[in-house]
């Protein structure tokens, strides 16, 4: 079905000299254990393509086109297998891996590698040089797409399936990495990793136009850069002119000997006009070049580390991700498949407004009302002055651990002490939890984190003590509380844990309006000095 609809959004120009294969269907490749995978191509324009693996033998005739696919019954794990692909002439895939495939997705914490960042916008992992020697993983594969943008969804990427060693983890995605790694040492199945990441980026340039455009909040800001990429044509030939203009009169000054002439609007968009048809951050750029073409085969799910870039629109957030997975999931045409998630981690050195990153937190643990979703969160192993926490390998731990019990239906336990309810007991708190796992512990001398509030929504530090699975927490300066707060600032300092060692979740028992920077994002930016975002 979903390679139906890339043949009719797309015409692909038919190969001349036999078959040729995507980049997806190469040496090392993992396929999804389970269900029909697609296998797929383009060829001259009728010839018949014969697709031999295992015991199956299908064939297909190339359309006009030059397209063709034929599709193989589900699979078992297993490996390494050949593939071979015959028409006027045979291609041999290698070292095929029949497993379990994930994509991990999102902006600079996914796409922040295990070693030396060629980027520069982070630090290594913690112990990266013994981590990148001890990546030995014969089963374990990595697939990282090239960053690209597209304004219409399309039918291929660009990248390679290598083996996870030495030689290849340290360009690969950290969390992606470790989570993998992690998952095929509990689950002992061959992994497939797919990193499609840019940092930076934002929600809706991952979810599909028709998704927001569906939306009555998300409409306007599809709008608003639709008619931005129509008008830049003319911008860009308005804007050439007046190069022009600002060089004849500049010449024409130099030689006179008068003033410089100053350049209109800002110097240093001479060189730099902004191009908003190659913006990563256009709605469903990233959508249509980076995800799009994998909906052609099946995944076991996704693994999602985004939200930092959507932080001015805090509460927008919450609506934005739920239209993301509803359609990741409507696309793929696979069910609900486990979508799992990373709350942001703490971070303090932002020079924006308090608040906002809590919001974000809230906003993305209401995703957890979808099926098959699972959260886990990075809040204790931020880093004040850096974006990019180094403990990736704690990152990928949890969210393995989530795989394991969403997708796999082991009993572990993933999840953290998870707020249930309040209440008031002779001016205290005494604030009760799901998932403690074993109890409740702190990690350091004294409880921290806890706020309470009375009726004047005040919220002030809290002393509190665990008593059982409840924690009780009061303040000298609110006699009467009646909300709690636990984690709730952008970079908090907190340490209530299970005795599983997962950290509790931040929560808010109230409801009160939190001011955040915008609520909701309805107009394409103006261009930006230097052209980029």
């Amino acid at each position: 079905m979903v390679f139906a609809i890339f043949s009719a959004l797309l015409v692909v120009v038919p190969a001349r000299g036999g078959v040729k294969l995507p980049a997806l269907i190469s040496d090392n490749m993992v396929l999804q254990q389970g269900r029909k995978v697609t296998i797929w191509g383009i060829a001259d324009a009728s010839e018949q393509v014969t697709v031999s693996f295992e015991e199956q033998k299908l064939s297909a005739t190339a359309d006009a086109d030059g397209q063709w696919k034929v599709e193989l019954a589900p699979l078992k794990q297993g490996g390494p297998y050949e593939m071979t692909v015959a028409g006027k002439n045979t291609l041999t895939i290698h070292n095929v891996l029949v497993g379990e495939v994930w994509v991990c997705a999102g902006q600079s914490n996914m796409e922040m590698p295990v070693g030396i960042n060629p980027l520069g916008y982070s630090d290594p992992v913690d112990n990266y040089e013994q981590e990148i020697a001890q990546a030995n993983y014969p089963m374990l594969r990595l697939f990282n797409i090239k960053k690209t943008v597209a304004g219409k969804p399309q039918r291929e990427v660009q990248g390679q399936w290598v083996v996870a060693s030495p030689a290849t983890v340290g360009s690969f995605s950290a969390a992606g990495y470790f989570f993998g790694r992690d998952l095929h040492q509990a689950m002992k199945f061959p992994v497939g990793m797919i990193q499609a990441a840019w940092g930076g980026t934002e929600a809706e340039a991952w979810t599909s136009e028709d998704a927001l455009e569906a939306n009555p909040d998300f409409k306007p800001l599809a709008d608003s850069w639709r008619q931005r990429v129509a008008d830049f044509p003319h911008a860009l030939e308005q804007y050439q002119k007046n190069v022009q203009e600002w060089e004849k009169d500049a010449e024409e000054a130099e030689a006179s000997g008068k003033a410089a002439v100053p350049w209109p609007d800002a110097p240093n968009w001479k060189s730099h006009f902004w191009d908003p048809r190659s913006e990563s951050n256009r709605p469903a750029a990233l959508w249509n070049a980076m995800i799009a073409p994998l909906t052609a085969n099946p995944i076991a799910g996704v693994i999602w580390y985004q939200g930092e870039s959507n932080d001015r629109y805090a509460y927008e957030y919450r609506d934005l991700f739920i239209t993301l997975i509803r359609q990741w999931r409507s696309s793929w045409g696979e069910g609900d498949f486990p979508f799992l998630f990373v709350q942001l981690a703490a971070f303090g050195a932002r020079g924006k407004s308090a608040n906002t990153w809590p919001v974000v937190r809230e906003s993305q643990e209401k995703a957890l009302a979808l099926p098959n979703t699972g959260m886990v969160t990075a809040v204790d192993i931020g880093d004040t002055v850096h974006a990019h926490p180094r403990n990736k390998q704690e990152v990928g731990r949890r969210l393995a651990l989530a795989a394991e019990s969403i997708a796999y239906g082991r009993k572990v336990e993933y999840r953290g002490p998870t707020f249930k309810s309040l209440r008031k007991d002779n001016g205290a708190l005494r604030i009760s939890f799901t998932h403690v796992a074993g109890g409740l512990v702190v990690r350091g001398p004294s409880l921290m984190g806890f706020e309470v509030a009375g009726e004047d929504q005040k919220f002030f530090p809290a002393q509190g003590r665990i008593a059982g699975s409840e924690v009780v927490v009061s303040s000298s300066q609110v006699p009467n509380p009646v909300a709690g707060r636990y984690a709730w600032a952008d970079d908090p300092k907190c340490n209530l844990y299970s005795k599983v060692g997962l950290p509790a979740l931040p929560f808010r028992s109230d409801d009160w309006t939190v001011p955040t920077q915008g609520e909701i994002h309805k107009e394409a930016p103006n261009p930006p000095p230097g052209g980029s975002r």
